[in-house]
């Protein structure tokens, strides 16, 4: 049995398939950056269809969002002479994907690695006290650093911060003996401070019951009817002399 195919109809089958094979569709996040015949097109392609025609054309698709990368723990040496281990998160994104892909070989790799450097070459410089004091502002010198370093890359670095700082033991308890004896010490000046005042108004009031002396009596008269209202039992309370005197001279005059 004889097949009679028809050229043109096979041609333009052909042409269909490699038109819809060349048809790309980059999401909103996303760019196209076309090298055609080994050149790169002027600006990147996208969001939407793209055209890509295969073998003389190569697309690279670029994500615009921003990347969260986790730096992997650093052992680093503080300017202290204290070890410690230190991880931290890095957050970037790609601000011109034709310089990603023109002036870096893999812009996620080199951004890590140059985070890794930085955070041992940074917090290398601080004292252990900044490094757990002063994080916001190496948080600062970090960002600024890697941003004017990846710059040329095309990636814009908006924010690091240090995640965790990894203390050995024995300066764990060295800082646990020293927060203690600060608040032993905070404590000790607070009942200090506490004392004086206690005995200044002592002072104060031995003075105004020494210019007055009827001042005590009120005060045994007042303390016997707070004791009265608590409790129903038997008191021996000493009567002052001022009063016995007071009571002579109402007697004498009577």
């Amino acid at each position: 049995m004889d097949l009679n195919f028809n050229p043109t109809l096979i041609i333009a089958l052909v042409v269909i398939f490699y038109l819809i094979s060349s048809i790309q569709i980059l999401a909103e996040y996303e760019r196209g950056v076309i090298f055609r015949l080994g050149k790169l097109l002027a600006n990147p392609k996208g969001p939407g269809i793209v055209l890509v025609f295969r073998p003389i054309d190569r697309i690279v698709r670029i994500s615009l969002r921003t990347v969260v990368h986790d730096v992997p723990p650093q052992d680093i040496i503080t300017r202290d002479n204290v070890s410690v281990k230190v991880n931290a998160v890095v957050y970037y994104r790609v601000i011109d994907p034709r310089r990603a892909v023109v002036e870096v070989e893999n812009y996620m790799y080199a951004t890590s690695q140059l985070a890794q450097t930085t955070l041992r070459s940074v917090l290398g410089q601080a004292e252990m006290d900044d490094l757990l004091a002063e994080r916001d502002r190496l948080n600062q010198q970090l960002q600024t650093i890697l941003d004017h370093q990846t710059d040329p890359w095309g990636i814009k670095v908006s924010a690091v911060e240090v995640k965790h700082v990894d203390l050995p033991q024995d300066m764990q308890r060295a800082m646990a003996r020293q927060a203690e004896a600060e608040r032993e010490k905070r404590a000790k000046i607070i009942h200090a401070e506490g004392e004086l005042i206690a005995s200044e108004k002592l002072a104060q009031a031995a003075a105004i019951i020494d210019r007055e002396p009827a001042a005590i009596t009120l005060r045994y008269l007042q303390t016997l009817t707070e004791i009265a209202s608590e409790q129903n039992s038997t008191i021996i309370f000493p009567l002052p002399m001022e009063l016995m005197r007071m009571v002579r001279e109402t007697d004498r005059r009577t």
